[in-house]
């Protein structure tokens, strides 16, 4: 299982190259990784704000992508999808890579 600062070290190698298929502004890691708390069958929380309009199968394309290269399950959301009463919760744990 990887610790959060291999996956950091994983996203910042891999989002120049998803930037090219996707239009990815910024990727961050939120949840159970991002304070160290994450089990064996923790998924990875990403936190994506996109550069513009994107559609479902780009989305659904970058959640495979990414759980495919970083070997664990995960669990994309979309920058401006949260409900502020959880937004503030996200923000003070995220990390960007």
């Amino acid at each position: 299982m990887k610790d959060l600062a291999a996956i950091l070290e994983d996203l910042r190698r891999l989002k120049p190259e998803l930037a090219k298929r996707y239009p990815i502004k910024e990727l961050g890691v939120f949840g159970s990784y991002a304070r160290g708390e994450q089990r064996p069958d923790s998924d990875l929380d990403v936190l994506v704000d996109f550069d513009g309009p994107v559609g479902l199968l780009d989305f659904v394309g970058l959640q495979q992508d990414l759980s495919d290269e970083l070997g664990v399950g995960v669990d994309l959301v979309m920058a401006e999808a949260p409900k502020p009463r959880i937004w503030h919760r996200i923000r003070a744990e995220f990390v960007v890579p």
